[in-house]
């Protein structure tokens, strides 16, 4: 089987979510059993890095366009008004 083939058949998909599922599930469930911390660490981790990789992949464009747009402004009122150190 080409690596194409592999890229487009769904069971390709499957079979490594299966073992994903697998090896974690070996992995984790000992650790449930006996009260470790570690799953927890390990379930905010993941959260915190997706919160952040979404918030900057959807938001991070918005962001730097209204950063953008202040400076643009602040530079055209400091024409107008002049820049002073203190109010």
């Amino acid at each position: 089987m080409s690596f194409v083939e592999k890229l487009i058949t769904p069971g390709t998909y499957k079979s490594a979510w299966s073992n994903f599922v697998a090896s974690s599930s070996a992995y984790y469930k000992p650790m449930f059993r006996s009260g470790s911390v570690t799953p927890l660490w390990h379930f905010m981790l993941l959260t915190s890095v997706v919160m952040y990789s979404a918030s900057y992949t959807y938001k991070g464009i918005a962001v730097q366009e209204a950063r953008q747009e202040k400076k643009v402004a602040l530079e055209e009122y400091y024409e107008k008004h002049g820049k002073s150190g203190h109010h």
